[in-house]
């Protein structure tokens, strides 16, 4: 289900996904607060559409201003243990990696999930990019269901 929101005009891109960090302390006092601190802190968010006709309003984070957008909570990509991955089965991520140069690395610490939790896969990817994991781990790359399905 869509979500009005306002977002920075360099972001507002149908299609660009984001991770909503929250307020930041450069909100206060500010007159939009209500319209652009209303979604989830943590949460991975995909733009689906620009509001028409929507002025680009000033902002104390956002250089260029923001704008209102309608998004949706968003899946991501991530690897987890080959075991048990299956589309409908849950899962959590394997733990921290340290291997960021491996082509491999934002999937097993995509932006927007924890690790402290499990989600459920949509579907399985299949192998993961890498070659070999550095720390022995069996992965399968999946794509995870939102926090808020």
């Amino acid at each position: 289900m869509s979500k009005v929101t306002l977002i920075g005009t360099r972001l507002a891109d149908v299609g660009r996904e984001f991770v909503y960090q929250g307020e930041s302390s450069a909100c206060e006092g500010c007159p939009y607060r209500a319209q652009c601190l209303n979604l989830a802190e943590g949460e991975r968010y995909r733009v689906t559409g620009l509001r028409e006709n929507a002025q680009t309003l000033d902002c104390a984070v956002h250089d260029e201003g923001v704008r209102a957008v309608e998004v949706e909570p968003t899946s991501a990509p991530a690897n987890v243990a080959s075991r048990g991955a299956y589309a409908g089965s849950t899962a959590e991520l394997e733990g921290p990696c340290p291997y960021v140069q491996c082509p491999s690395h934002e999937y097993c610490v995509p932006d927007g999930i924890s690790f402290d939790r499990e989600y459920r896969i949509e579907e399985v990817l299949g192998e993961p990019p890498h070659d070999h994991c550095m720390l022995g781990r069996k992965l399968t790359l999946v794509e995870l269901a939102s926090k808020s399905k």
